[in-house]
């Protein structure tokens, strides 16, 4: 049980420091250090278990990071009409259970790559695999949540914790007394969330940023590349279109 004042200070406070780190230094990574905005990935190294890891991994953390925006942030009177509170925690419940599960276990795969192949991680950064320790933890406690919301299948916890999000994001007051009957697996899921926001500008997660420039990669010219002229066959091309 955390005391007031630390409440205030994780959850009242605390949110826009992440926040705002993790905004400007977005934008103060790019602007400075292009060359590091990447992946990083260790593809080349072995590719077997990172398929398995890579996309386990990215759809249930699509499908879970989605469902934690629309379904905290959006108001309740938009969909009270449809589906009672009630009905969409035990939606969001078997929903996100699935995709925690699978994000969990492509994690899991990743992180045992990391950590056990000598050459990955002789080119592992300290960052990486912090980052994948935040991620299983993360994932581990989002699991541990789904027993404690069974016990509150009317849905007054989760609009607790929706209406607390809505609150910091739209600048309002009064959001921290809304988790004062939270357990401490909520709190700590929601900390360790936020704190990933905080590191986000100083891993490789700013490669996450890139998807929404995928329709302009799609749409921008091409990029015309000639080969150096040799002791080539007659006939050889010496120019091709490729995309970079």
């Amino acid at each position: 049980m955390t005391t007031p004042w630390l409440d205030t200070l994780l959850f009242g406070i605390y949110p826009y420091i992440c926040l705002a780190v993790f905004f400007i230094g977005s934008w103060a990574r790019f602007d400075r250090d292009q060359y590091t905005w990447k992946s990083d990935s260790s593809q080349l190294l072995r590719t077997g278990s990172l398929r398995w890891g890579s996309n386990l991994f990215h759809v249930g953390v699509l499908f879970l990071f989605f469902g934690h925006t629309f379904g905290m942030l959006t108001p309740h009177f938009v969909y009270e009409h449809f589906i009672s509170a009630g009905n969409k925690q035990l939606m969001a419940m078997v929903t996100g259970g699935i995709a925690g599960l699978l994000a969990f276990v492509g994690i899991s795969i990743l992180l045992h790559r990391r950590l056990s192949d000598a050459r990955i991680r002789a080119t592992s950064k300290t960052s990486d695999i912090v980052l994948l320790i935040l991620l299983w933890l993360q994932l581990a406690l989002g699991l541990a949540t789904i027993p404690l919301s069974a016990q509150h299948l009317d849905g007054s916890m989760m609009m607790k914790l929706a209406e607390w999000g809505q609150r910091v994001v739209t600048f309002r007051s009064g959001g921290v007394e809304l988790l004062a009957e939270a357990g401490w697996i909520f709190k700590a899921h929601m900390f360790l969330g936020m704190t990933i926001f905080l590191v986000f500008p100083f891993t490789r997660l700013v490669h996450v940023w890139s998807g929404f420039g995928t329709l302009a990669y799609v749409l921008r010219p091409y990029q015309v590349v000639r080969a150096r002229r040799l002791n080539l066959p007659a006939g050889h091309l010496q120019s091709q279109d490729r995309r970079a």
